[in-house]
């Protein structure tokens, strides 16, 4: 690995009197430039999917064309989020996270300039794939800034307003798009624009994030705020090797393993709602085309309380605990989700109110758990761990709510998708309680 990436070395550490203020100005300093880097990361994640129309005006590709190209993003990612998140682990997180949102943004920025990059389904397919890979490497490095910068009892707040970086990308994304035709009088910047303005916010990430508060003269995290995990040593400020930090920490560890399924669960439950919510809206209970668009997009915004408040009560609730607060959301989510499919049509405001309830409800378990991933490892193997947890999301619980539900409606209908994500519900619970006792016992501090 290049010195470039590897992680930043220690320094000698300040005097005692610098120490407060300097870690209070750097905790926020590095917090906005993974909030920042990571929002922009959707610049060049979503931007595709506003181009769709333009493609097919233009270029004559079909929908079902454009969405199998599409699918190559999410597949790249999922495997990618694994994998790369190994390599995060063992380099330095202010250039890592910085390198992947670059290389993300000159791919999307060709396949704007090139006509040759939209020539063919092909091309498209392999571009996005890469675009997809070189993008799981901004969930990875996030996390390890993360849990280097925060300790456990704190760690699911900041994690939870980190989280929203999502919902403000995933926003400013539309503008972008629409801003760059208006510059450019053309449509391909849609796909070129974002890939710009994404590049100099990666810029800005690089000037603000710092790798750890060893690297900056600062004691670790635990000792600063002395919230020490049981299963915390000074050991675990070393760096590991790849094969140590797979075999020891991870593939062998079978409460990762768990939330990695329970993970996949609750994707499909996400998705599952969220991805059919227009259809089912007009098919089902009879919403004309705005009504349906609007109750959707108000499915985001239910998102961001819910997810803060999710991560303040596994810390100041369940001090620091991640596994409690995921049962009791994905309980009230099941809840929420019946009375969401069984309501009737002329009820506008209960099948609006329970599906903005489920939006309240299903991003807090979707962040926990990551954080309870990152949890359950040293920090020097966070990255691969959260990886492990968004391979089961994105490759089994996307591809789930995407193509099986999809099949499912068309076979044998509504009610049957519906059982399923109900089921979905509740291996999602069973799955994240073989963790109770084993999470009490590993984080519970001194």
């Amino acid at each position: 690995m290049l010195n470039f990436f590897k992680p930043a070395a220690h320094q000698p550490q300040l005097p005692a009197n610098r120490i407060d203020p300097e870690y209070k100005k750097l905790r926020f300093q590095v917090f906005l430039g993974i909030f920042l880097g990571y929002a922009a990361y959707y610049f060049v994640r979503k931007n595709f999917s506003f181009s769709i129309k333009d493609l097919q005006d233009n270029l004559g590709y079909t929908k079902a064309q454009l969405g199998f190209a599409m699918s190559a993003l999410s597949i790249a990612y999922g495997l990618s989020k694994f994998f790369m998140g190994n390599v995060s682990d063992r380099s330095n997180a202010r250039y890592f996270l910085a390198t992947g949102l670059i290389l993300s943004s000159l791919t999307m920025i060709f396949m704007g300039f090139s006509s040759f990059a939209t020539s063919s389904v092909t091309i498209m397919f392999i571009l996005l794939f890469i675009n997809g890979w070189v993008q799981g490497m901004g969930w990875p490095a996030c996390g390890r800034v993360v849990v280097h910068w925060y300790s456990t009892k704190e760690r699911g707040t900041a994690m939870s307003i980190w989280n929203l970086a999502h919902n403000v990308g995933g926003f400013l994304v539309g503008p972008l798009t629409i801003w760059g035709v208006e510059l450019f009088m053309d449509w391909q910047a849609r796909l070129y624009f974002p890939g710009m303005a994404a590049i100099v916010v990666a810029f800005i990430s690089i000037l603000l994030i710092r790798d750890t508060p060893q690297s900056c003269g600062l004691p670790p995290i635990e000792e600063y705020n002395n919230d020490y995990p049981k299963s915390y040593t000074a050991e675990q400020e070393k760096e590991l090797s790849a094969k140590t930090i797979f075999f020891t920490y991870v593939l062998n560890n079978k409460m990762l393993w768990f939330i990695a399924i329970a993970n996949a669960f609750v994707y499909l439950v996400r998705n599952g709602i969220i991805n059919w919510a227009p259809t089912f809206l007009q098919e089902a209970k009879h919403f004309s085309v705005s009504e349906a668009a609007w109750s959707a997009s108000f499915y985001e915004l239910a998102a961001i309380p819910g997810t803060i408040l999710c991560g303040v009560l596994s810390d100041k609730v369940f001090n620091g605990r991640r596994a409690p607060v995921t049962i009791i959301y994905m309980t009230l989510t099941l809840i929420a989700t019946y009375v969401y499919w069984t309501a009737t049509g002329d009820n506008i405001w209960v099948v609006n109110i329970s599906l903005w309830a489920i939006g309240f409800l299903i991003y807090g378990p979707v962040m926990l758990i990551g954080v309870q991933a990152l949890d359950l490892v040293p920090k020097k193997a966070a990255g691969t761990a959260a990886g492990l947890t968004g391979l089961f999301g994105y490759f089994i619980g996307d591809l789930l709510a995407n193509a099986a539900l999809g099949s499912i409606v068309d076979k044998t209908g509504w009610n049957t998708a519906f059982e399923v994500i109900l089921g979905a519900c509740v291996l999602a619970i069973f799955f994240t309680a073989l963790t109770w006792k084993r999470e009490k016992k590993l984080l519970l501090s001194k």
